[in-house]
């Protein structure tokens, strides 16, 4: 079967996809049709957190399947309930929502905030506040919340109530929140989608103590950033701050689809019967297997993450065709000399696979991926860059 023209022919033509069939892996190494080998610099776009094919991961999701695969939320189920006490104690947060996407949780972190300030404060105060730059997910909501037009012209009109502030200036952010009776304010710590852009540490924390004098809620999206992928548990906890909800996906069901939503003490009870639901929500399998994932990201797993990268930066920074590295923990961008598609695309043929992020090229590696391996992607990426 030619998979490559199957696909487009039947499949929607949403993704501008490289002429690559992957049919195998095996930790930070996927093989395609041909049996060409590949090392994986993008876990999936940050999902696959202890790469392809982990024993533990598959070990807990083929017992669940054994089990039960799917129950709707009439039911309990024990994996669903392990999850989210397992998430909260990790993070100090209270109660959570369990979807199937970043975008989803987001919506549910929005819904949240708004029932939470329109009870408080009254239906005015509805606005959510995001950051100029931002990304938040492809849903007509999440849209209006990510603060990039080029995102939003083809898809008018999208969901009002958002405007958005300029990242890292904080009299403008609090100026804006205040004109528009904000129900939140909505931030990602790094801005991995706007370019692999860290947000600066005294405009995290500034924020974080006016929201807090305000009674605004600070959501903070950790879809991409979380679960590790910074060098924390989730990157807020490299600020310093508590956020009111956070959101998270991507790496946290390893490999499966999996959201979550997470209220802290003043949101805690903001959702009620009825409020907010999800078929997929909590599904055994995806929360078995995150529980083999969230259970492995100890002080030991986190502290090599950060080995790791400052290993990268150090390996990138001045070198040849690089102009800028970016970023945090293992969530890395190059801004390269080179086009950084045309640095992917002789990545690509060496054998290694990246990500691009606006001009930038972009790193997601497994968070376990061998220093040896590390190196000779690294090695490639850099004659790649030169």
């Amino acid at each position: 079967m030619d998979i490559k023209a199957i696909d487009k022919e039947y499949v929607a033509n949403t993704y501008a996809r490289f002429p690559v069939q992957i049919v195998s892996g095996k930790g930070s190494l996927v093989w395609d049709e041909t049996g060409k080998e590949y090392i994986d610099m993008g876990s999936g776009i940050g999902v696959t957190a202890f790469g392809i094919a982990d024993e533990l991961w598959k070990t807990a999701v083929v017992e669940q399947l054994g089990k039960v695969q799917h129950m709707s939320n009439l039911y309990y189920t024990e994996p669903c309930a392990l999850l989210a006490k397992q998430l909260c104690e990790k993070t100090g947060m209270k109660k959570v929502f369990f979807c199937n996407s970043g975008a989803e949780a987001n919506e549910c972190a929005i819904k949240a905030a708004r029932k939470y300030a329109s009870a408080k404060h009254g239906a005015a105060y509805s606005t959510v506040v995001t950051l100029e730059n931002s990304f938040h997910g492809r849903t007509l909501t999440t849209l209006a919340a990510t603060g990039q037009a080029h995102y939003h012209e083809l898809f008018q009109p999208l969901t009002p109530g958002f405007v958005h502030a300029p990242a890292n200036d904080l009299e403008s952010t609090k100026a804006i929140a205040l004109a528009n009776q904000a129900a939140a304010v909505m931030i990602e710590c790094v801005q991995g989608e706007g370019g692999v852009i860290p947000l600066d540490r005294d405009y995290v924390q500034g924020l974080a103590s006016f929201c807090s004098a305000e009674d605004i809620l600070l959501i903070v999206d950790e879809v991409q950033t979380g679960n590790g992928r910074s060098g924390a548990l989730y990157s807020y906890m490299n600020y310093g701050v508590e956020p009111d909800i956070v959101s998270t996906a991507k790496g946290l069901g390893g490999g499966l689809p999996l959201g979550a939503t997470l209220f802290g003490e003043k949101t805690q009870d903001v959702l009620q019967n009825g409020d907010h639901g999800s078929t997929f929500g909590g599904n055994p399998i995806s929360c078995a297997g995150a529980l083999s994932i969230l259970g492995r990201l100890d002080t030991a797993l986190l502290e090599d993450v950060k080995a790791k990268s400052a290993y990268v930066f150090s390996a990138f920074q001045g070198a040849p065709g690089v102009e800028a590295v970016t970023g945090m923990g293992l969530m890395i961008g190059l801004k390269t000399t080179k086009p950084a598609g045309e640095v992917l695309h002789t990545c690509l043929e060496n054998g290694v696979l990246c990500l691009t992020a606006k001009d930038k090229l972009r790193l997601l590696p497994a968070l376990n991926i061998p220093m040896a391996t590390l190196e000779k992607a690294v090695g490639i990426i850099l004659q790649a860059c030169a």
